[in-house]
C-alpha cells in the first residue's frame, strides 16, 4: 500500500511498515530482545528524520535503509565491545538473509503453483520445488528435453504472472527476489 501525501505522518508510516520492519529485523538479528531495542531505536530515528523524506513513494526504501544502517551500527558496536575483537558465529546475520526471504515466500509458493494448469503445476513442483533434473524428468515423462524445458519455462512465466497479480516483487540485478509485498487489495492465494 502506498502512502498518500496527506497520510504522510509518523503514525501512518509506522502503522504501515512496523510488521514488515520487525520481520526484517528478525531476519538479521537472532535475539528477540535486541530486535525490540532496534525497533525502538528505528522508531525514534524515524520520528526525528521523517520530515527529510520528500516523496511518499520513497518512504519504504528510506525506512528500510535506516533499519539496515541501524543494524550495521548495532553489530559494529557489539564488535568493539568484545575483548578479542572477533564476532560470535551466531552473530553473523548476513549469512541468513537469503534463507529468511526464501522461508517467508515458501509458504506462499505452493498455492500459486497449485493454481497453474495441472501439467504446468506438476512440472514446476518437480523441477523447482523438489529439485528434479529436467533431463531426467523428460525421460521419465516421455517428452523430449527441449519440449520439457519449454513447458517448464512457460510454467514459470505463468507462475510469475500469478505472483504479480497478488504481490509486488523487488528484484536484484540478477533477477532474484529480494523483497515481496502483498498488494493492498490482496488476492487471497496465500
Amino acid at each position: 500500500m502506498k502512502l498518500a501525501s496527506s497520510t504522510f505522518s509518523l503514525e501512518s508510516v509506522w502503522g504501515e511498515y512496523q510488521s514488515a520492519l520487525k520481520s526484517f529485523l528478525h531476519s538479521k538479528v537472532s535475539n528477540p530482545d535486541d530486535v525490540d531495542d532496534l525497533q525502538q531505536e528505528i522508531l525514534i530515528k524515524t520520528h526525528q528524520n521523517l520530515a527529510t523524506v520528500k516523496e511518499a513513494d520513497s518512504v519504504k526504501s528510506w525506512l528500510f535503509q535506516l533499519a539496515n544502517r541501524t543494524i550495521i551500527d548495532f553489530y559494529r558496536k557489539r564488535a568493539r565491545q568484545q575483548r578479542d575483537g572477533e564476532l560470535n558465529p551466531d552473530d553473523l546475520w548476513f549469512e541468513q538473509e537469503e534463507a529468511s526471504l526464501e522461508q517467508e515466500m515458501a509458504e506462499c509458493i505452493q498455492p500459486f503453483v497449485d493454481a497453474l494448469p495441472q501439467e504446468q503445476s506438476s512440472l514446476i513442483s518437480a523441477v523447482d520445488l523438489q529439485g528434479a533434473s529436467q533431463k531426467q524428468l523428460a525421460d521419465k515423462v516421455g517428452l523430449s528435453y527441449s519440449t520439457l524445458k519449454s513447458r517448464v519455462q512457460k510454467g514459470r512465466v505463468e507462475l510469475r504472472k500469478l505472483f504479480e497479480e497478488c504481490c509486488t516483487l523487488q528484484l536484484d540485478k540478477n533477477g532474484s527476489v529480494i523483497d515481496c509485498e502483498v498488494k493492498s487489495d490482496g488476492c487471497g492465494k496465500c
